[in-house]
């Protein structure tokens, strides 16, 4: 394979992986986006409901606004701009509130929609009795699209027994705790003159209990804790689509393995016309060759594509050095192949092992310092993989004719060397073979079935192992002073 095709497909691999690279930054990079808007979001939710305890504290409370009987009313009015204001900034949306205060027809806005509340209690009738009142004042606030917004509490209740039969609510509703026949007649009457359909009335999104004047504060400070807690979700949810999925991974996966099947099909062909066919020549062995390379491109790409993709999201390995590993192992499969089938031997295999290693170690850091140089999704890992793979080619050529020269010089030098301790072994071997006939011929005597010659083989093994002379018992008078005194 030439050195241009190298440079190429390392291209093209670490394209890959750049690509692949993009897809995981691309994630992290809006689940920050996600996270730091949502810092925000949950400022501004919070400062909504905390303006809204200031107001009624200060404008409502303090200035007893309405009195005994209405405060809560205009408590309701000022939390439920600060809770549906709030409930839209913990979501990303606007203030879509706004508290009109100018004791009129309309209490607040919503997004344009005038909106009249009537918390009231008074009469057991869940506040139809007030919105008939403000009707009769302002016939038109309906048909210019006007809402009456009632006690969550009451709204549910209004909705149930307006939907309920008349033979049910003989049957079920009683005068006891629960709401009564009397009351299903109130509310079948006053949606039965026409003036005011259901879909007119809305729910607040507070109780009416949960307004009046012991209780209000109680009411926001869980809604904040409520708020909260919505943040928390829609932070797990943010994390949640952060993460890799198999449907991305696949996606990965096939683009590249078409990518790399293409790319090897295109050498292919590049392959045979350097041969000096032309396309109208080939033959269908040709073109089965073609395909078979085309093919085991792209099984390779897939196997590469996967691999990266699960070493980038699953483990803390860049894109760049995942690629590099999975070109390492096919290289050294290849050449544990060669080695199989007798091409190369075993040192050629470590060598040429450890080549590919290196090599894709370049070609990763090079890949790496492009991107960090050239901030352009897959251009900067290309440009950097060229350069990088050049200049290392440049310093590997023009080192190996040095280490050409060393190589001759040290195998000079190993052979002189050689060639003296082959010598000076012989030497010593000679040595040690005299000095071991010397002490087997000592020996021999020593253990003669002879007692003399024994006796006189003794003495000279004690002398020449080493034992002073004055302790050899070599004399008549030794051994009698030995054994004797």
């Amino acid at each position: 394979m030439s050195e241009a095709v190298k440079l190429g497909k390392s291209n093209q691999e670490q394209a890959v992986a750049a690509w692949v690279n993009y897809l995981h930054q691309l994630r992290l990079d809006n689940l920050l986006s996600a996270l730091h808007r949502q810092d925000s979001n949950l400022e501004d939710a919070l400062a909504s409901v905390g303006e809204a305890i200031r107001k009624i504290d200060l404008e409502v409370v303090a200035a007893n606004r309405g009195g005994v009987k209405g405060m809560h009313g205009f408590i309701a009015e000022v939390a439920e701009v600060g809770v549906g204001n709030a409930r839209s900034r913990i979501r990303g949306g606007d203030a879509v509130y706004q508290w009109i205060n100018d004791n009129g027809p309309v209490d607040l806005m919503r997004s344009g929609v005038e909106i009249q509340q009537k918390f009231v209690a008074a009469g057991g009738r869940f506040g139809l009795g007030a919105i008939t009142e403000h009707l009769q004042k302002y016939p038109d606030f309906v048909a210019s699209g006007g809402k009456y917004q009632i006690p969550r509490d009451h709204f549910e209740m209004i909705q149930k027994l307006h939907a309920m039969p008349r033979e049910e609510a003989g049957k079920l509703l009683t005068r006891g705790d629960g709401p009564s026949f009397k009351d299903w007649e109130r509310i079948q009457a006053f949606f039965g003159e026409g003036a005011v359909g259901i879909g007119s009335l809305e729910p607040s999104h507070l109780k009416y209990s949960e307004v009046q004047k012991g209780a209000y504060r109680v009411t926001l400070e869980m809604e904040a804790d409520s708020l909260r807690s919505t943040d928390q979700s829609l932070r797990d949810d943010a994390y949640q689509k952060s993460r890799p999925t198999l449907a991305e991974g696949a996606k990965a996966t096939f683009a590249a393995a078409a990518i790399e099947g293409g790319t090897a099909l295109v050498l292919a062909v590049v392959d045979k016309r350097r041969a000096g066919k032309q396309l109208r020549d080939f033959t269908a062995r040709d073109w089965g060759d073609i395909a078979g390379e085309a093919n085991l491109g792209v099984g390779k790409g897939g196997v590469r594509g996967a691999s990266i993709y699960w070493l980038t999201n699953f483990t803390a390995t860049s894109a760049a050095v995942a690629s590099s590993i999975v070109t390492a192992a096919f290289g050294v499969a290849e050449q544990a192949n060669k080695l199989r089938r007798g091409e190369i031997d075993e040192l050629e295999f470590i060598e040429n092992a450890e080549l590919v290693c290196l090599e894709t170690a370049v070609s990763a850091l090079s890949s790496l310092v492009g991107q960090a140089l050239i901030p352009v999704p897959i251009l900067g890992a290309v440009i950097g993989n060229t350069v990088g793979i050049i200049m290392y080619k440049a310093v590997s050529s023009s080192l190996s004719e040095r280490e050409a020269s060393l190589i001759v010089q040290y195998v000079g030098e190993q052979r002189a060397l050689d060639e003296q301790l082959a010598a000076r072994y012989q030497e010593l071997v000679d040595k040690l073979e005299a000095s071991m006939s010397d002490y087997l011929g000592v020996l021999e005597r020593a253990f003669s079935p002879d007692v003399e010659v024994a006796l006189l083989g003794s003495v000279e093994l004690a002398l020449e192992l080493g034992v002073a002379s004055e302790e050899v018992l070599n004399s008549d008078e030794k051994v009698l002073a030995y054994f004797l005194d």
